[in-house]
């Protein structure tokens, strides 16, 4: 029965993505992330002089909204090369290649900042349920699971000792009218915390993070503590 209600409620759709976005992909690629920039860094020493920057930076849209080529989402992010793949045999391919783009974002002072990002791949699927009349999924209901989606994934990298200080979960709820460069001033946000958070260790101080960031506490989720997602509250969001 509770099988059942989870089934018709959606409940559990969120959390098993989550779950195999990590087991499936984050899990295999994050702990090799350091390793990929310390190669790029060598041969350009002067892209990545913030090591705090040396993560892979996961986009999360909750609109789900997910597009392939983020030089057309936003013209002041551009792509610059790929950093050292990893191959693989998983799953019976022979040779599976896993790599990561590193793209030059530019800030409203034209200075570049340089950072390895791409979107939470799993949204498309969120999205893509919603526009299948099969799944039934609405607009409400793929705002709470990509909220659930976020939260369960940020719980999970939480805990794992492998991944540790090799992501920055970016997630943020795009403006109702369009702006131009939205995108970008998200993702400059974040690389801005993390070199304030490398000068305030070289100094010995304490970063503090300011109240506008969008962080977990903001999506007013409730995570039950048991295997099986509760309802979702959303009167905060």
């Amino acid at each position: 029965e509770v099988s059942e209600m989870s089934e018709r409620s959606k409940q559990n759709v969120a959390h098993g993505l989550a779950w195999s976005y990590y087991v499936g992909y984050l899990k295999i690629v994050l702990p090799r992330v350091k390793k990929s920039m310390e190669e790029f860094c060598r041969a350009n020493p002067n892209l990545l002089a913030c090591r705090k920057t040396w993560k892979l930076h996961i986009l999360v849209p909750l609109s789900c909204d997910v597009c392939d080529d983020l030089e057309k989402a936003d013209s002041n992010i551009q792509y610059v090369t790929d950093l050292t793949e990893t191959t693989l045999t998983r799953a019976g391919t022979k040779k599976r290649v896993y790599k990561h783009s590193l793209y030059a974002i530019r800030d409203e002072e034209n200075q570049l900042w340089h950072c390895a990002v791409e979107y939470a791949t799993p949204l498309q699927s969120l999205y893509a349920m919603s526009q299948d009349e099969c799944a039934a999924f609405s607009r409400e209901e793929r705002l709470e699971q990509a909220k659930l989606f976020y939260r369960t994934l940020e719980d999970i990298l939480k805990g794992s000792k492998e991944c540790a200080d090799a992501y920055q979960l970016i997630a943020y709820e795009e403006p109702e009218e369009a702006e131009t460069h939205f995108l970008s001033r998200e993702i400059m946000w974040h690389l801005r915390q993390e070199h304030h958070e490398e000068i305030a260790v070289l100094e010995g101080s304490h970063s503090h993070t300011p109240s506008t960031a969008l962080d977990s506490a903001e999506l007013s989720l409730q995570i039950s503590v048991s295997d099986l997602p509760q309802p979702l509250r959303t009167d905060g969001f």
